[in-house]
Parts: C-alpha cells; sequence; structure tokens
C-alpha cells in the first residue's frame, strides 16, 4: 500500500448517494441535460450496462449503477418508489429547476420558500429518484429557524 494514499479520497466528503436505476446510460445523459452532471467515471458490464458510475452535480458527488436484482441492488421503478430524497444547493434554484423541468424531470414541488431560510423545490427524475434543490436566501440563527418552523405551523 502506498503511504501517499489519503484514506479519504478528494471530493468524497460525507455520506455519497448510490443510485440503482433502470438504463443506466439513459440516466447518465439525463442527469447531464438535467442537471449540469460532469461525468468523472463509466464502468461498463459485459452486457453492456451500467456497473458503475461517478457523476458530480455541482459540489456534490453521485454514484449509479444498473439495477442487479439478484443482489437486491433494485431500482424505484421494482420497488414501487423510493423512500429517500438527496437535497443539492445550487446557485441559482430557478434556472435550474426550469433546465431540468425542460430536460424530463417532474415538478413535485415548485420553487417555494421554506420556513428554514431556503428556496427549495422538490423533483423527480424519469428514473422515480427524489431530487430536492435549494438555495440558501437567509441565515438563520436557532432561535430564528425554531420561532419561524413555529410561525409555519411545524
Amino acid at each position: 500500500m502506498s503511504r501517499n494514499v489519503k484514506p479519504i479520497p478528494e471530493n468524497y466528503h460525507g455520506a455519497i448517494p448510490y443510485l440503482n436505476v433502470k438504463e443506466g446510460l439513459s440516466a447518465v445523459e439525463f442527469y447531464k441535460k438535467a442537471f449540469g452532471a460532469r461525468e468523472i467515471t463509466r464502468i461498463l458490464r459485459k452486457d453492456g450496462k451500467l456497473a458503475h458510475g461517478e457523476l458530480q452535480i455541482g459540489a456534490a458527488t453521485i454514484m449509479l449503477r444498473d439495477e442487479i436484482p439478484q443482489m437486491d441492488f433494485l431500482s424505484p421503478q421494482s420497488v414501487g418508489g423510493t423512500p429517500i430524497q438527496m437535497l443539492i444547493y445550487v446557485n441559482d434554484v430557478d434556472a435550474f429547476v426550469k433546465q431540468a423541468e425542460t430536460a424530463g424531470a417532474k415538478i413535485v414541488v415548485p420553487i417555494k420558500e421554506q420556513f428554514h431560510g431556503d428556496m427549495l423545490a422538490v423533483l423527480e427524475d424519469p428514473f422515480g429518484h427524489a431530487w430536492f434543490f435549494a438555495m440558501r436566501i437567509m441565515n438563520l440563527s436557532a432561535e430564528e429557524l425554531e420561532q419561524r418552523a413555529r410561525q409555519w405551523g411545524i
């Protein structure tokens, strides 16, 4: 083992979503078009399906692969939906959501101000994954956050 190897590679901070999708190569192209994703890695299986892909969306790293039912790596379409939503902050949520909708993302919750100081929209991609895209519009103290939550009925 090399002594110069970092135990945590660059750009792999925190939890990294690993998405199981049907039609992995189509998903990569969709995320590039809709979310401005930059493709980092593409490894194909012998059957031509996506074994492993890595994308960069803003500062977030996302991994994905074609589902592998025999290993219980199932897509939202195979399990009837997803219980997980991914949140990514972007510089211009209006432009971002417009681009994503034009590319085929479904707007589940339109852009609106949230009690926690973000403008936020909820989107669903054609592969069944849920995405929150947000832009911070105000910084709040813990007390302000709690007060706003109460005011908003939360």
